[in-house]
């Protein structure tokens, strides 16, 4: 009678210690999810804006349409890149990753063009959304950053002894880490 006395009472510490790797590994997966959210805010603010700077600069004079084209349909096809946040795996992280730089370099050469049209680097309005954007990007960068946070102490959890015993009976994948864009090593050139 007494050895099974020790034997439940055995049972019920490993399944409480089970239980609270398991709830362990939620909170975690749900800060991920939590950091992916605010990820996907930012690219969505920085994409509500472009409809803005473009339609600014359509009213310079003489703009080139093709870089106004590039920018409209880099959005398009960023905002229709979606991931599922249980859904965070390097490949789905990386396409996201691709059809946001996309834009970005859009962006960028729209930006530089503008630099070419005076009455443009004048319009106050051109001015504050080109501001908005700087610091959306820079939003964007925190949010990333954290997001990247989130999933190494995430997968740092899912693959560590036990809790990834408790991990594989849970279900719980790593989940991926934007990374740097290829070509980023590389400095850009500066010519005057």
């Amino acid at each position: 009678m007494k050895k099974w006395i020790i034997v439940v009472v055995v049972l019920v510490l490993l399944g409480m210690f089970g239980c609270n790797k398991y709830n362990g590994l939620v909170k975690q997966d749900e800060n991920v999810k939590n950091k992916w959210g605010a990820v996907q805010s930012q690219y969505q603010r920085r994409a509500d804006l472009i409809p803005n700077l473009v339609s600014t600069v359509k009213g310079a004079a003489n703009f080139e349409q093709t870089t106004l084209t590039q920018v409209i349909e880099a959005r398009a096809k960023a905002t229709q890149v979606t991931i599922n946040a249980d859904d965070l795996s390097p490949e789905k992280i990386q396409q996201f990753q691709q059809a946001q730089g996309q834009l970005s370099s859009a962006l960028g050469r729209l930006l530089a063009v503008a630099e070419s049209y005076p009455q443009l680097k004048a319009n106050q309005n051109f001015l504050d959304l080109q501001a908005q954007l700087e610091g959306t990007e820079n939003r964007i960068t925190v949010a990333r950053n954290d997001f990247n946070e989130a999933v190494n102490g995430y997968n740092s959890s899912v693959r560590t002894f036990p809790n990834n015993i408790i991990a594989g009976i849970g279900g719980f994948q790593q989940k991926g880490y934007f990374q740097a864009q290829a070509g980023s090593e590389n400095a850009p050139k500066v010519q005057f």
